[in-house]
């Protein structure tokens, strides 16, 4: 439990990942060596891996001995699913996802990050049910609610996306929300000020998201840019890299290939770019 907290801490812009991410490796590390058979600490562990250390292959280890130890664990499978996902296989991902659902059908969470990685593969129409079937099941969650506004935005429906973002309850994931949602708009300045008002509230704990809304605004120097700073504040975003339609429009500029060289991922992914 102390390493999920840790993890939530660095992982979600509430605090430092360089200086949180660590703790939460060492809390699971601790809880494996008093018991070694307790799947969630496995997932724990993984988690606190991809995001602290990069290392997606002792990562992957830990998330597949989870879904041994605990086969009827939700937490398993939706784990098991995010960390292929992160490889560029998205596909593979929404089959776990959809049986991590089948055993939580009442988990936001699961259902959110089905929506995106159907989203990610074009299928707009089941991306958008399984978005609102996750705020129907979670509508408090800001995070959940800037699910759906990125779907929307894919599907072109950007007086949807504006809403969806004005109705999440305020926080950062709000703020990141409106940044993207008034992209799609004919207010230039009011989608400036948005992406301004983000940097300044969260350059460090929300670099990934910007980098997203540059290649939204198709200004690739200021995306890569803004991935560099993401990987250098350790931003637990650049798992999404694979998976993210709007960084993938620029999959074959030379440096997105430097890019997931740099982080340690493959430059292949099943995914689809945002035209």
């Amino acid at each position: 439990g102390l390493a999920d907290v840790y993890a939530v801490l660095g992982g979600f812009g509430h605090r430092s990942p360089k200086e949180y991410m660590p703790k939460a490796v060492e809390a699971a590390r601790k809880a494996l060596s008093l018991d070694d058979s307790l799947a969630e600490a496995h997932c724990s562990l993984a988690i606190a891996l991809v995001f602290s250390a990069w290392n997606w292959e002792e990562a992957e280890f830990h998330f597949r001995r989870a879904l041994e130890l605990a086969p009827t664990d939700s937490l398993a499978r939706f784990s098991l699913g995010r960390m292929l996902g992160l490889l560029g296989h998205p596909q593979q991902a929404i089959a776990m996802y959809r049986q991590a659902i089948a055993i939580d059908p009442r988990n936001g969470g699961i259902w959110n990050w089905l929506g995106w990685y159907l989203a990610a593969v074009g299928q707009f129409e089941e991306a958008e049910q399984a978005a609102r079937q996750a705020v129907a099941v979670a509508p408090g969650s800001s995070f959940i609610a800037a699910g759906l506004m990125l779907i929307q935005i894919q599907r072109g429906e950007t007086s949807a996306a504006l809403g969806s973002a004005q109705q999440a309850p305020p926080d950062i994931w709000r703020d990141i929300a409106l940044a993207f949602a008034l992209q799609g708009g004919d207010d230039r300045a009011a989608a400036d000020a948005a992406l301004k008002d983000l940097i300044e509230k969260s350059a460090d704990g929300s670099a990934y998201q910007i980098a997203e809304v540059y290649a939204l605004r198709k200004e690739p120097e200021n995306m890569f840019r803004w991935l560099d700073r993401a990987w250098d504040t350790r931003d637990s975003g650049i798992g999404r890299l694979l998976t993210d339609p709007f960084i993938l429009r620029y999959r074959d500029d030379p440096r997105f290939a430097a890019f997931c060289k740099k982080v340690g991922l493959p430059t292949t992914t099943d995914a689809k770019a945002m035209p």
